[in-house]
């Protein structure tokens, strides 16, 4: 047991190395190959005014991947489900972001495709909401296999999603998907799920490292292809742990350590559908944005934010410790 700190440390510091210097040489890369995202005076969500190389996701899913290969317990169907639907959103997103750095959009149908299908990789590994303890009687509930199918490809395309949409401002898509990672590895120690725990420190590692780049001002932004993999890993964490032996209340634990991200949204697309607007289509709308139009300024927004999503945690956390 003493070994167990040290092992969190060690992924935590491996994970973060990785990233840390990869994404210098990977940013310098972009700028040869013009895989930039550049500014555009008449995109209200593009606020950068300089070219910023869009390889972070690289060094991210590199990090990520490398640590959590040296720390799993061998190579299972479900470190396989896992990275490979990881790499999965990897290239779809680089195929979006290609797009983008060419002021032009991707078609959302493919993505969605794509994101649907990496979250039925890891239903058909075997991670899967399969039910919840009835917090009176202490039986367990299990759900009919269809109803497990789809709660588990609607939340994991969700939190995929969510964070994706979040991306739009330096330090926030990252800073939150921190938060949201912390949050899930005092859960996933609470519960005693080591594996869980280990993932969520990985991606601790991984997000801090890409902070250290992306703080405003940002030097690098990692795109739909590494917003689309935080998200994801976040999302199978959530059901590998805080989703596990979860009774009815405490299933709100990994949506309050997803809060910000999760609640937002869900205004968004509401806000989209009643205005006949598609749901996929990039606008203004998400809090970041509404919150610069108030006044604050970007660091203001990304710092309110995050306290927010902070104030949720904590929620989720004292949620858990009363074992409801």
């Amino acid at each position: 047991m003493e070994l167990v700190p040290i092992l969190y440390a060690a992924a935590f510091t491996i994970s973060f190395i990785i990233v840390y210097l990869l994404i210098p040489p990977l940013g310098r890369l972009a700028f040869r190959l013009d895989f930039v995202d550049k500014p555009r005076k008449d995109v209200e969500r593009k606020i950068h005014r300089e070219p910023i190389p869009l390889t972070a996701s690289y060094a991210i899913f590199a990090g990520f991947a490398v640590t959590y290969l040296i720390f799993s317990k061998g190579f299972t169907i479900q470190t396989a489900a896992i990275l490979g639907g990881s790499l999965l959103l990897l290239v779809i997103g680089t195929v979006d972001d290609w797009y983008k750095t060419h002021g032009k959009d991707f078609p959302a149908l493919p993505k969605m495709i794509v994101q649907i299908s990496a979250a039925v990789l890891v239903y058909a590994s075997g991670i899967t909401f399969d039910g919840f303890y009835n917090p009176f009687s202490g039986e367990f509930i299990g759900l009919p296999e269809w109803l497990q199918f789809v709660l588990t490809i609607l939340w994991i395309f969700g939190v995929t999603t969510v964070i994706n949409f979040t991306d739009g401002m330096d330090g926030l898509a990252g800073g939150l998907a921190a938060i949201s990672a912390v949050t899930l590895f005092v859960v996933a120690l609470v519960k005693g799920q080591n594996d869980s725990a280990v993932m969520a420190m990985i991606l601790i590692g991984v997000s801090v490292a890409y902070l250290r780049y992306n703080k405003p001002p940002a030097k690098v932004f990692m795109g739909d292809a590494g917003a689309t993999f935080l998200g994801f890993i976040l999302g199978v964490i959530a059901l590998d742990g805080a989703f596990k032996q979860a009774t009815v209340l405490s299933l709100f634990i990994p949506i309050l350590a997803l809060g910000v991200p999760i609640f937002d949204n869900i205004f968004v697309v509401i806000k989209r559908f009643l205005q006949g607007k598609p749901i996929y289509q990039a606008d203004a709308s998400q809090a970041h944005y509404r919150l610069l139009r108030l006044g604050l300024n970007p660091k203001q927004v990304v710092v309110f934010l995050c306290l927010v999503s902070v104030c949720l945690s904590l929620s989720s956390i004292i949620l858990l410790l009363l074992q409801v």
